[in-house]
């Protein structure tokens, strides 16, 4: 039965045997494991941007937030200055000499700030000028006070103008002559309104009685409210025919009692002056309305003060 093997069918075992198949490397893994790395590290790369963006947003923010406050807290001083102000202000009023309070320059700088609203520096400097501009106020009264408190001249006149001034308008015995440029008893220079000239010849002749000096008083202080109150004054003055020195003399013959313009002093028992104080004129009783209704147009007004775009 060995016989029938086919030798063919013996396998030969010193053959040598074919190598098996070789493995392949996973090359598309590798691949795909690359990109998604790449990938990752770009999301990465993206998200650590958005955030640095977005930590310089909140940064941006936080400051701006810091900036509103701090013009939050400056809009507030600059309010509560204003505030002072006019209280300071409002002591003032009554007070005969309108432009005595620059109440219109008060409202500018009001303005001022709103149009500065957004810009630190600039509000700052506008409540350091209001503040500047409260101090002024207060230190006008305090020398008031004290003017009217003494009589450095030691005369009628100062007596008689701290009276009716409140102690704002002052009173000097000088050569009013060479000031005003012309003979004249007192004068009131435009350029200094609250400060009367009182000649000093004039003053020390014998004729000069303590009531003439004072209808004088009265006179010049006419002229202080004239140039202190423009408006008033400028509607008043058509019942004078523009003529200021008249319209002063019907001030003092309406408020100052037993005023006249012509007067008879006696110096002894047998000689005395005809003395005529005045421009010639006694006013008419339309023209002593006229005056009354001008008197009580004088003075500080202080209105509200408001903030607008404009």
């Amino acid at each position: 039965m060995a016989d029938d093997i086919d030798p063919t069918d013996v396998a030969d075992e010193s053959a040598p045997v074919a190598d098996a198949a070789p493995k392949r490397r996973p090359r598309v893994a590798v691949v795909v494991l690359s990109v998604v790395l790449a990938l990752a590290v770009i999301a990465i790369a993206a998200l650590v941007t958005l955030l640095v963006l977005a930590s310089d947003r909140i940064d941006e923010q936080d400051e701006k937030i810091q900036e509103q406050e701090e013009l939050i807290d400056q809009k507030e001083t600059f309010g509560a200055a204003m505030e002072k102000l006019i209280d300071t202000a409002r002591t003032f009023e009554g007070t005969l000499m309108g432009d005595l309070v620059p109440v219109d320059e008060y409202a500018r700088l009001a303005n001022l700030a709103w149009v500065h609203r957004w810009t630190s520096a600039a509000l700052d400097r506008d409540t350091q000028r209001i503040d500047q501009e409260r101090v002024k106020l207060e230190t006008l009264r305090a020398e008031a006070d004290e003017q009217a408190a003494s009589n450095a001249t030691r005369s009628t006149y100062e007596k008689v103008t701290d009276r009716l001034g409140g102690g704002f308008v002052a009173s000097v015995i000088d050569n009013a002559d060479a000031l005003c440029e012309d003979d004249v008893l007192a004068c009131v220079m435009g350029d200094d309104p609250y400060t009367v000239h009182f000649d000093k010849s004039d003053s020390a002749q014998p004729y000069m009685t303590d009531v003439i000096k004072t209808g004088i008083a009265y006179h010049e202080f006419a002229h202080v409210l004239q140039m202190t109150n423009p408006e008033p004054t400028e509607v008043a003055l058509e019942a004078f025919g523009g003529d200021f020195e008249t319209m002063a003399d019907c001030y003092a013959l309406t408020y100052l009692p037993g005023w006249t313009l012509d007067h008879t002093v006696w110096v002894s028992s047998f000689q005395y002056w005809e003395v005529s104080i005045g421009y010639g004129h006694t006013c008419t009783k339309s023209q002593r309305a006229v005056i009354r209704d001008w008197y009580d147009e004088l003075g500080v007004r202080i209105a509200p003060i408001t903030q607008s775009e404009s």
